[in-house]
């Protein structure tokens, strides 16, 4: 299959994605400060990032190819939680959520590429996804820091993964709260003319 676009993220689960949607792709993930701004809320802050990985792989990047980038984070009472520092951070992460409801933003950005000076574009979407958490117990989130799962998961979590078995219910998108929000996705490139069902 001809490959359709470049992927500015390292993320396993961003792949796995794409894959499921039968997008080609090649990986070049991009390298940003994504320290959030002071007062930024998590709807700019998301929005912003995704953009801002997407600019810099054009940047970096000569091809013909267009560039999908994605930012995601989870959100509880405005805080934004980042990815776990170390077992402390996981646990105080964890038990913010439990119990409780909290939104999973993930914003997609989908520009041409730095050659393609003739068909200038870059497009963004936003998905905003209600998460509630059963209550768990210290024991539990523990024990499932041992697992490795919540390492380098935004609010310590793997909604796809073990994480699974804290999780409520969901109102929104699944694929959003994993990392790419796949409708929204599809929207942007059948835009552009990537059709994932012909």
């Amino acid at each position: 299959m001809k490959t359709q676009l470049i992927l500015a993220s390292a993320s396993p689960r961003r792949r796995e994605l794409l894959d499921q949607i039968a997008v080609s792709y090649i990986v070049h993930p991009a390298d940003i400060d994504e320290t959030p701004r002071a007062a930024e809320n998590a709807e700019d802050y998301v929005v912003r990032i995704a953009a801002e990985k997407s600019a810099a792989c054009q940047y970096l990047v000569d091809s013909e190819l267009p560039i999908l980038a994605a930012d995601t984070s989870v959100v509880i009472k405005g805080r934004i939680l980042g990815k776990p520092e170390n077992q402390a951070h996981a646990i105080e992460m964890l038990q913010q959520l439990s119990g409780e409801t909290h939104l999973v933003y993930s914003a997609v950005s989908f520009r041409s590429a730095k050659k393609s000076a003739d068909k200038v574009f870059h497009h963004q979407a936003l998905s905003i996804t209600e998460v509630s958490f059963r209550q768990i117990s210290l024991k539990q989130i523990k024990a499932y820091w041992q697992t490795g799962e919540p390492e380098g998961k935004a609010g310590a979590y793997a909604i796809q993964g073990l994480g699974s078995i804290f999780v409520e219910s969901i109102k929104g998108s699944f694929s959003g709260v994993v990392g790419l929000p796949l409708f929204e996705t599809v929207e942007l490139l059948s835009r552009q003319g990537i059709k994932v069902i012909t």
